[in-house]
This record gives structure tokens, sequence and C-alpha cells, in this order.
């Protein structure tokens, strides 16, 4: 067996574990499985692909390789702008769509049935601005490195592992180790409660939403930079987005990140074992056998 599947699976194990890292926070806090957040994926590249691109056009030099890597400083730019962007997106479809639900008490499977509606509008109005051709970051193209022990990754997988690590690390310590990280925790177990004891669960609910958008956008760039940017790049990766957020525990940032990377070391395996067109159903029976063998996740509390 050719050991690359672990390099493999841990590339696309780390963008599965960022977009879940999202799922399970909004998810949390809201209570209800939004399924429109593959499409902030999506959307954050795109929205990173045009800021880069208007900045590479406004300076040239920015579009100069850094380094090793395959781009140069206007991606980074971008991603920041978009990043930005679409936090404010997602705020903007919870104020025109999912507040009035919250405040009318909606039941749970309206919520989920409206965020199937956004995820249709989402990616329609995606394919209509930018169409449904591929796009690429970039056009350069990059020979893999030995790594030892028959592994070989470019320089743009390997900053990928490292931006997806350093991603988790910060948001764990957000949850933790800040104001803000508490007061969501506290909704988390119990709105009420925490309405109650002074928190503004408007505010926890805006930063949920943003901080999950931000995170979509950096698991769509990465995703983007090393395959390619379409309308359904989110939506097609969707299932094992909830299937990590499930595996990991809801509310778990660590098992989220963790449980993408068994999840893409699973699929990588697949590939290897029984061919590339088993590799959709793996996330599918991982789901399955969590829910029915160990319904709170690897990290989950018992309820």
């Amino acid at each position: 067996m050719n050991p690359q599947f672990l390099m493999d699976g841990l590339i696309a194990g780390s963008i599965i574990g960022l977009g879940a890292v999202g799922v399970t926070l909004t998810y949390s806090i809201l209570r209800f499985s939004n399924f429109s957040h593959g499409e902030l994926l999506s959307w954050g590249a795109y929205l990173a692909l045009a800021a880069s691109g208007a900045l590479g056009y406004l300076a040239p030099g920015l579009s100069a390789p850094i380094g090793p890597f395959s781009f140069g400083w206007s991606l980074p730019s971008g991603l920041l702008l978009a990043i930005v962007l679409t936090g404010l997106l997602a705020l903007a479809v919870d104020a025109m769509l999912f507040s009035s639900f919250r405040r009318r008490g909606s039941a749970v499977i309206i919520m989920v049935m409206a965020s199937f509606g956004a995820s249709l509008a989402l990616r329609s109005l995606l394919e209509f601005i930018f169409t449904s051709s591929p796009a690429y970051f970039t056009n350069a193209l990059q020979i893999a490195m030995k790594l030892g022990g028959g592994l070989r990754a470019t320089p743009d997988q390997l900053l990928m592992l490292a931006l997806a690590a350093i991603a988790v690390i910060v948001v764990h310590l957000l949850m933790t180790r800040t104001d803000i990280g508490r007061a969501m925790r506290a909704v988390s177990e119990n709105p009420a409660l925490a309405s109650i004891a002074g928190i503004d669960v408007r505010r926890v609910i805006r930063t949920v939403w943003f901080l999950g958008a931000a995170l979509a956008c950096v698991a769509g760039v990465m995703s983007g930079l090393l395959i390619q940017i379409r309308p359904y790049l989110g939506h097609d990766l969707l299932l094992p987005l909830f299937a990590a957020a499930i595996l990991g525990g809801i509310g778990s940032v660590p098992g989220a990140m963790l449980a993408g990377l068994i999840i893409g070391l699973c699929e990588a395996l697949a590939v290897q074992l029984v061919g590339a067109e088993w590799r959709a159903a793996v996330a599918f029976v991982i789901l399955i056998a969590v829910l029915l063998a160990r319904p709170r996740g690897l990290f989950g509390r018992a309820s």
C-alpha cells in the first residue's frame, strides 16, 4: 500500500475539519443543522478570488509568488478581505431569514428547511455572478517534495496544514480563554439561563455566525487553492463536514478537527482499497456508524 494516502488524507481532513468547526459551533448555539454552511465555503473561495484578482490588477507586484509557494501577497490579502465579507454575508442571511424564525419560536424542522432554501439561493446567486466554470487562484505548477517515508507534499499543501492547525488553536483559545468564548459556552449549555445571567445572547449568536463563516472561508480558500474553485465546492463537502462535526462531538473544536482528519484519512484509504468512486460514501458510512454506536461523538458530553 502506498503510504502517500496518509498525506492526502491529512490534507483533505484539514479542510473538512476546519469547515466542521463552523458547523459544530453554529449547531451548539443555534440548535439546528445549517445546511447552507457549505455554500459559505464556496462564497469564501470566490470572494477571495475576486479580491486577490483586484489587488493583483491594482498592484501587479502583489501577484509575484512568495518564495516556494504558487501565489503572491494578493491571495493572503484577499483572504483577509474575503473573511470579513463572508462573515457579513452570514450575518445578512441570519438577519433576513433565521432571526425571524427565532423570534417566533419556530420548530427546528422549519429552520432546517429554511437552511436548504438558503443553500439553493446562495448557490444559484454564486453561479449567476461567477458562472459555473471552474476557476483557479493560480496556474503555477508545483513539484511535490520528498518528506521521507514515501510521503510527498507541495509547499502549498504544507502551508495549508499549518494554517488549519493555527486556525483551530486560535478558535480553541478563543473559546476557553476569552469572555466571548465563555459566553458562547454558556449559551450553548442553556440560552435562557445565560440571558438571565446578563449575557447578550444576540451578540453571541452574531459572533458565532461570523466565526463560523470565517472558518468556512478559510476552508474554501484552502480547497480552492489545492484543487479548484467551483460553485459546488461547498455542497460536495457538506456531508463530510456534518460527519466530522457529529463524530467529534457537537461543540468540541478539537474534536471536529480530529474527526475531520479521521474522515480525510478514511477517504484517502478508501480510494486506494476500493476505488475513487466510493470516496463519497465513506463520510456517510462513518456518520451512520457514529449515530448508532456513539451519538454524542468522541468528545461530546452525555445529555
